[in-house]
């Protein structure tokens, strides 16, 4: 059970907002191009079969969202960290609890709470899980009293830059139950840039966010849903979402066949240019809230229909596999 003494209300620290202010790929309604200085960077960490992506701002504020597979125990993460010289984390996002994305929760916490600066606040979608590695993660946000917040659609992250945004599209304030579905959806506007992250969510939740949120939804560039699951990222979604880029982390030799090829296609029907951490390795988009650049960490096709055909079409949708995680044990409760 979710230990409730540990979760701060959100109430005055988070931003209540009806409506993220999107207007398609237009950028935020009320936000001029002129009012943005430095850059956003958005960095994929290359973490295998697993999720870690780092914000940087231009004030120099930091946004990680999750860190990883529990195997890895954050090493990748925080070796990602030391290499770039990031030594706090301002907002320290859970999508949700299962183990390929807080992985290495408790060990980056650690990390940055005795050999760094420390963790500013870390947020999630409230919807536990019973692993190991999730009662390690409420672990490490005890020892070191970080304050965690449970976020629902229309939370926007405190941020300092005020040229930035960062707003919760999912899960909804009445979720309960499913884990993915109640995944954290984030949507980050910048300039006219804009980018969303979705986590593990899967067509049911993207019908739903079609329904409740279109608008919401379009972003310049697209961090693929599940890995790139054909579980995720249905025709109605892509629609909405209409991106320019698409980044799929998942690991070359992906045990799920991820990126499946229905997700390859559908990119390259729509001309997606696509970036995979499996392929490209780390992958860090900058952008000045007018132009974007991307760069990788190993070079690679971007072509979707060229990524299709790395194997020879043998990396079709497979049956859902079984969670991952460590098995919870009568020790941790």
């Amino acid at each position: 059970m979710r230990r409730a003494a540990l979760v701060v209300a959100v109430a005055g620290l988070l931003v209540f907002a009806g409506c993220s202010g999107f207007d398609g790929l237009d950028g935020p309604d009320e936000r001029a191009p002129s009012d943005v200085s430095g850059d956003l960077e958005i960095h994929h960490i290359d973490a295998g079969q697993a999720d870690s992506t780092l914000l940087v701002t231009p004030s120099n504020e930091t946004i990680l969202i999750d860190t990883g597979d529990y195997r890895d125990d954050g090493a990748a993460v925080i070796d990602y960290l030391r290499a770039h010289d990031i030594d706090r984390v301002d907002h320290l996002v859970a999508t949700h609890g299962h183990a390929d994305h807080i992985g290495g929760h408790p060990e980056v916490i650690d990390y940055l709470e005795t050999d760094g600066d420390g963790v500013g606040a870390a947020y999630d979608s409230g919807v536990p899980h019973t692993t190991a590695t999730y009662d390690a993660y409420l672990d490490a946000i005890e020892a070191h009293d970080v304050p965690l917040f449970e976020v629902a659609a229309g939370d926007t992250l405190p941020l300092e830059d005020g040229d930035l945004e960062a707003t919760v599209l999912n899960p909804p304030a009445d979720g309960t139950g499913d884990i993915d579905a109640n995944g954290v959806v984030l949507a980050i506007a910048f300039g006219d840039v804009s980018y969303l992250t979705t986590g593990d969510i899967e067509a049911g939740t993207d019908r739903r966010l079609v329904a409740e949120r279109g608008d919401d939804l379009a972003a310049d560039a697209y961090q693929a849903g599940h890995h790139g699951s054909s579980t995720s990222s249905s025709e109605p979604f892509l629609e909405r979402v209409d991106p320019a880029v698409a980044i799929v982390s998942s690991a070359r030799d992906s045990r799920y066949g991820h990126p499946h090829d229905e997700v390859l296609q559908a990119f390259a029907d729509r001309g997606i240019e696509t970036y995979w951490t499996g392929v490209h390795g780390d992958i860090v988009l900058t952008t000045d809230g007018t132009d974007t650049a991307i760069e990788t960490e190993r070079d690679g096709p971007t072509d979707p229909g060229v990524l299709l055909e790395r194997d020879g079409g043998a990396q079709s949708a497979r049956e859902r596999p079984p969670v991952i995680g460590r098995a919870r044990t009568p020790a941790s409760g």
